[in-house]
């Protein structure tokens, strides 16, 4: 069933069948607000301590204006602002800052799926998300295009802010991902919190810890009591592919992408050490598929930014799967 409701003053579309609901918001980027396991009432997304706020006079233009955690696609490019050829793109790209449109394309006793698509200022794209659930089945299926608008030959970076969280997330969790290859910013963001140094290099899944002699296995998910906060970089996969489990509760969350588009993850991880505004408290962590670790400007000059010609389409799917641990 596909329903229309109001979130803190905010449209919501719902889809919803026997084993999943989720919650979208069109207006507010899309975002994907809400993906809760039916049989146990568990939202698997991480919401931030001051919640959703109602939608803003004017249209927001920045990606922490009103982060309420969740799900955001990023789009053409993550990370921090920048230009491309003079033109300036956004902290953490366009599309979560823009309204999208929508239509229902099929509900169903079987089947509900939703079309979003939004078209980008910065430089001329449109990007689609067909969203698809089906009955007796734990999984929501993204099939997603991007295509260019323009005269041009133009690049991009894509990415997926996929933040899980409480109920769901907490202490005794453990992440199962293939990487090969971890490292850390250039630079400490909470240097009074942070649980490993600046630019590490090393092997996934254990990193040397700023605390001498200290080993972290960063597949080890502890509570907000760890009271700390760290960026991983992760990349050398052989298939796009983590899993979240809560032994507790008995409930696993996974995603499933192309590993040859979005090459990188991004491991956030704000495990109750997030002290400094805007996003002071959060307990979460984020397992984010992009292209690159890098901005747009940044993944142009390291040569891992991807491009489409004048006109051109690429297709892609994400598919993401909350389920009880049988």
């Amino acid at each position: 069933m596909v329903s229309v409701e109001k979130v803190h003053g905010h449209t919501a579309v719902a889809l919803e069948s026997d084993r999943l609901r989720v919650v979208v918001l069109p207006d507010k980027g899309a975002d994907i607000y809400a993906l809760i396991e039916r049989a146990s009432g568990v939202d698997a997304l991480m919401k931030t301590p001051w919640g959703l706020r109602p939608p803003p006079a004017a249209p927001p233009t920045d990606f922490l204006e009103n982060y309420e955690g969740a799900w955001q696609e990023l789009f053409p490019s993550a990370d921090s602002a920048c230009e491309f050829e003079g033109r300036p793109v956004p902290f953490h790209g366009e599309v979560a800052l823009r309204a999208w449109s929508w239509a229902i394309e099929r509900d169903d006793p079987g089947t509900c799926r939703v079309a979003f698509t939004v078209e980008t200022r910065s430089l001329p794209f449109r990007l689609e998300r067909r969203m698809t659930i089906e009955a007796g089945s734990p999984r929501l299926v993204l099939e997603e295009s991007v295509t260019n608008l323009g005269s041009g030959r133009l690049p991009f970076v894509w990415g997926h802010h996929l933040v899980l969280g409480a109920p769901f997330l907490e202490a005794g969790c453990r992440l199962e991902i293939p990487a090969t290859e971890l490292r850390t910013p250039d630079e400490v963001y909470e240097t009074l919190t942070a649980e490993l140094p600046a630019k590490l290099k090393g092997a996934w899944p254990c990193a040397e810890g700023r605390a001498p002699g200290s080993r972290v296995d960063l597949r080890n998910i502890p509570g907000p009591e760890a009271h700390t906060h760290d960026d991983v970089y992760l990349s050398g996969f052989p298939r796009g592919h983590w899993t979240v489990t809560n032994p507790r509760r008995g409930l696993r969350f996974s995603l499933d992408w192309d590993a040859d588009l979005f090459r990188s993850v991004t491991l956030w991880r704000p495990f109750g050490g997030s002290d400094l505004p805007p996003l002071t408290g959060i307990y979460g962590v984020g397992i984010e598929p992009w292209v690159s670790r890098h901005n747009l400007a940044g993944a142009v000059a390291a040569g891992e930014a991807r491009w489409l010609e004048p006109g051109a389409r690429l297709d892609t799917t994400v598919t993401a799967t909350f389920e009880p641990d049988a």
